[in-house]
């Protein structure tokens, strides 16, 4: 769908908002999915495109090594970009990075794009965080992939007039949903859109999370058993996740096991969803369910496109995160009796929309309205993968094609 190699990403109005004044621009997400393509979008904008530094480059440490306040005086009153990319590859990053902040941060903004590492490291309540703001790249959604404009996921107004605004476009794109659920969201696979690329791509990138930076970041010693977790996984989602079918598949204990999940989650391979504890009576509040960043590599249809859904729809919750002053959370519900909405997002802390996805059935079952009813008589919207469906009952509950609901 997109003619060139540049796709437009909506996280960069927020990441580099005015707003944000000096604090530095952390950019975090999983491995190859753009983060140095939007700061390099923006120094070149600003025509700084060679205060770039990559970590991961002996130069670059040889210069810094040589001299710690490498970067070039500007004798500007007007501010310059730099980026630091993989910077916390390098042994004490958090002291150079706030060492050289302090000392330059008179003449310059920084750009730090990194790994999960970089995401882990900032959590832990250093003086970093007190001069950063962290903002968070998912791959690539539909409206994104179709050059569509970021203004129609702003959640301006209620939940209602949110999904009104979604699906009262009439742009469809059924053609570009089919290609990102082959190749994923990840700029690489989607734009050379080869299913003999995705394949090999797929398979260099988890033997590089796992054999490069799980090990770098979590000392894991058995990393074939993490690789073994990994195509285990794709089978499980959709459901609840069951750490006792993998003790007995892994032939690890429980401990081990959420470990290594836990070191998947800080590497961008999945994520999880917790289930909603709110005020519905009989909720399952224990198992969480996890997706995939790069939902191309699941075999069932339905678990697939639930997986796509669940990237649009934190995107999303990500963006309005840095895009407002309200907190949003995502969440599923499910109650002892096994009756489940695939997706709950709250607003400052309240229940603010549900979702359910489906492949093609367009009615929508009693417990999603007795769970909106229960939280709150809060909107549901039920998102298809069949094309060409539309319908509204009770200006409350929606059924909607993905390819016009996400486009």
């Amino acid at each position: 769908m997109v003619q060139d190699n540049r796709i437009n990403r909506y996280l960069f109005n927020n990441v580099f908002d005015p707003d944000f004044g000096r604090q530095m621009r952390f950019i975090t997400g999983p491995r190859q999915c753009g983060k140095t393509t939007i700061a390099m979008q923006k120094l070149e904008a600003e025509k700084c495109a060679e205060l770039y530094f990559n970590w991961d480059d002996k130069d670059v440490k040889k210069r810094y090594r040589d001299n710690e306040a490498f970067l070039p005086r500007t004798g500007l009153k007007i501010k310059k970009w730099v980026c630091f990319d993989e910077i916390h590859k390098m042994p004490k990053w958090k002291n150079i990075l706030k060492g050289v902040f302090d000392t330059r941060e008179k003449e310059y903004n920084f750009i730090i794009t990194g790994s999960a590492r970089l995401d882990a490291f900032r959590k832990s309540g250093d003086s970093l965080a007190s001069i950063s703001f962290l903002f968070k790249l998912n791959p690539i959604i539909l409206g994104e992939y179709i050059s569509a404009d970021a203004g129609h996921i702003a959640p301006e107004g209620s939940a209602e007039d949110f999904i009104t605004k979604s699906i009262n476009r009439s742009k469809t794109a059924g053609r570009a949903m089919e290609e990102l659920l082959t190749h994923s969201g990840f700029p690489e696979p989607l734009i050379k859109n080869s299913d003999k690329f995705t394949k090999m791509w797929n398979e260099g990138y988890f033997e590089r999370v796992i054999k490069e930076d799980m090990r770098d970041l979590s000392a894991v010693h058995f990393l074939e058993k993490a690789s073994d977790l990994v195509y285990l996984l794709p089978a499980k989602v959709g459901s609840p996740l069951s750490v006792d079918s993998l003790v007995e598949d892994l032939e690890l204990n429980h401990k081990t096991i959420r470990r290594y999940i836990n070191h998947l989650m800080l590497n961008f391979l999945i994520f999880d969803l917790a289930p909603y504890t709110g005020k519905i009576k009989r909720l399952n509040k224990k198992a969480r369910k996890v997706y995939f960043y790069n939902y191309s590599i699941i075999q069932d249809e339905a678990a697939k496109f639930e997986n796509f859904a669940a990237i649009e729809l934190k995107t999303r919750v990500d963006l309005w995160n840095t895009s407002t002053a309200d907190k949003y959370d995502m969440f599923y519900l499910r109650n002892r009796e096994k009756k489940e909405t695939d997706f709950l997002i709250t607003k400052n802390n309240k229940p603010y929309l549900m979702a359910e996805v489906k492949l093609s059935e367009t009615k929508m079952e009693q417990h999603h309205k007795r769970f909106s009813q229960e939280l709150g008589k809060i909107p549901v919207v039920q998102i298809l993968k069949k094309s060409g469906v539309l319908k509204v009952e009770d200006d409350r509950f929606f059924v909607v094609s993905a390819d016009r609901f996400f486009a």
